[in-house]
């Protein structure tokens, strides 16, 4: 996987129609690289018709915002890892910071599904970050370690190594606030000395990303600060625009 790592993550924006738009104008502003990798995480109601929309494009990789840890059964408005994987998926998002404290999913749960994710294929993408009281009181080191910890724990070092991390403060998160270079950083070299106690040298090639309100005038400092290997950007990924400019930093 090429560094640096850009995750368009749209959350409940962009049905199918204004995916496909999406896409078009997309590619006509962003050609083919081969020195960065490119992720789109658009909903499961407008996957197909992206995958549709940029099949020629092998380049990019799709990927869902979310599965279940279990493989089938009675679990209504859930999607599997081995659904997403049919469907095209390549790469899912697991505990992003809305899930955990909108939806109320447990450190248990991510490393269910990161396990499940691994078993169909799919390269997870493991989102930690601390609350904003949490980095008040000298925690967020602490917590993001246990969330590390937790969440990696079904996996084996191989799963590990060829996984994705993305750090994401939760009060950067839709604030308008953003950690500062250094902060990111900061936190970046912590996760990565935790994974290098995993991994050994192995963990210099885990990518680590930065999300929280990255906007167009940020992902310059934020991609070339110290142990940032990408970003994994929201509302700024929903103008085709916009979200060319920042793939090309």
């Amino acid at each position: 996987m090429q560094h640096p790592v850009l995750a368009a993550n749209w959350k409940m924006n962009h049905g199918p129609t204004e995916a496909r738009e999406f896409m078009r104008r997309y590619l006509t502003l962003s050609p083919r690289r081969n020195d960065r990798t490119v992720m789109f995480f658009p909903s499961d109601l407008a996957f197909s018709a992206a995958a549709e929309a940029c099949r020629d494009r092998s380049d990019l990789l799709l990927g869902v915002q979310n599965i279940h840890w279990e493989d089938k059964g009675a679990f209504t408005g859930e999607s599997s890892a081995a659904m997403a994987r049919d469907a095209g998926a390549r790469v899912v998002l697991v505990g992003h910071s809305e899930r955990r404290h909108v939806f109320g999913e447990t450190d248990a749960m991510q490393a269910k599904k990161c396990a499940a994710a691994t078993r169909a294929g799919l390269t997870p993408v493991l989102c930690v970050g601390e609350l904003l009281p949490q980095r008040e009181a000298g925690q967020a080191e602490a917590v993001v370690l246990e969330q590390l910890t937790l969440g990696l724990a079904e996996l084996s070092t191989a799963s590990v190594a060829s996984m994705l991390i993305a750090y994401e403060p939760v009060w950067a998160i839709g604030t308008g606030k953003t950690a500062t270079p250094a902060d990111a950083s900061a936190m970046h070299a912590v996760i990565r000395t935790h994974l290098r106690g995993l991994l050994g040298e192995k963990a210099l090639a885990v990518p680590i990303l930065y999300g929280g309100s990255v906007s167009k005038g940020t992902a310059a400092s934020l991609l070339a600060a110290e142990h940032v290997d990408g970003l994994l950007v929201g509302g700024a990924s929903l103008d085709a625009e916009g979200w060319s400019s920042i793939v090309a930093t």
